[in-house]
């Protein structure tokens, strides 16, 4: 939480102490971007796309200074931000368009992977392993390692394991990227008063949000047309109802991983609810989510 509270940027690419000469493969992965160059030490980096937004930004900033970092101590990390995809806006329907045609197949993602598979438009389709979250564990760039040295490429990357639970903290090179990327890590002190400064900012934006006059008449509307189409409402307050129905939700905990022919009928039924969740909220998520962009506002209620 200090490192994302943070702000403030350092230099691109943040001194990382020492280096030796470990093995490691050096070639790119198909995890870099196209858009890539190498620094001196021959480290990849991602060149970072000029209208990407300021939490992208920081994205490449960091896995760059990781990069760097575990290059510097004879390793090869290949930088990876994954892309957006437009599928994603099947999450909270902000787009319209693009949440319809995704409802229509997947409905709200629960039973896509084990109804599509194969499916890499599916939401959810890098769970158990696919897509992106081979990325994240770096198996290319420890090809050919002996066991010592994954183990030293490990600790360079995040630091010597914790004794204990509750002495588990970033270090490492992850800690070098995070700093490279938000600022240096706060004080206990510190990380409480921000914390708690963006509670109130939160607790104040969801207020603005739930006491709009407009927001609250196309809730009020969007709540009796679900009711209509016999689904149940819990909330009528802006924040909440906004994505109500899909978080009230039950699924099996193995609907991911659930045969077809058990998830194909769970998966017709949470496409006919969440399309009448769609239509019943158009209205209402084109006024909200403008708004919610002036208000940021993360929680069930405020």
């Amino acid at each position: 939480m200090a490192t994302t509270l943070a702000v403030g940027l350092l230099p691109l690419l943040a001194a990382c102490g020492g280096s030796s000469d470990k093995a490691g493969a050096d070639p790119a992965s198909s995890n870099a971007a196209d858009s890539s160059t190498k620094n001196a030490d021959g480290a990849v980096q991602l060149t970072v796309p000029g209208d990407a937004d300021d939490a992208t930004k920081k994205k490449y900033i960091e896995q760059n200074a990781i990069s760097a970092c575990m290059k510097k101590q004879g390793f090869t990390f290949t930088p990876h931000v994954a892309a957006e995809s437009a599928s994603t806006s099947w999450i909270d329907g902000e787009d319209y368009a693009l949440a319809k045609k995704s409802r229509q197949k997947y409905g709200y993602g629960n039973y896509s992977t084990a109804v599509y598979p194969n499916s890499s438009d599916a939401p959810h389709a890098d769970v158990a392993g696919r897509g992106a979250g081979k990325a994240l564990t770096h198996d290319e760039d420890q090809k050919g390692l002996t066991a010592s040295q994954r183990k030293a490429y490990s600790e360079a990357l995040s630091g010597p394991p914790a004794k204990t639970k509750a002495e588990e903290k970033i270090a490492g090179c992850e800690l070098e990227g995070s700093e490279a990327a938000n600022g240096p890590a706060l004080s206990a002190a510190e990380e409480e008063k921000a914390w708690k400064d963006r509670q109130e900012e939160n607790r104040a934006n969801g207020l603005e949000l739930n006491g709009d006059t407009q927001l609250v008449a196309l809730a009020q509307e969007f709540a009796t047309c679900l009711k209509g189409q016999g689904i149940a409402v819990a909330t009528t307050q802006p924040t909440g109802i906004v994505d109500m129905v899909r978080l009230a939700q039950v699924v099996p905990e193995n609907h991911f991983t659930m045969g077809k022919e058990a998830a194909l009928p769970l998966l017709t039924k949470e496409i006919d609810i969440s399309l009448k969740d769609l239509e019943c909220g158009k209205k209402f998520r084109a006024a909200y989510f403008p708004k919610e962009k002036l208000h940021p506002y993360w929680g069930e209620g405020a």
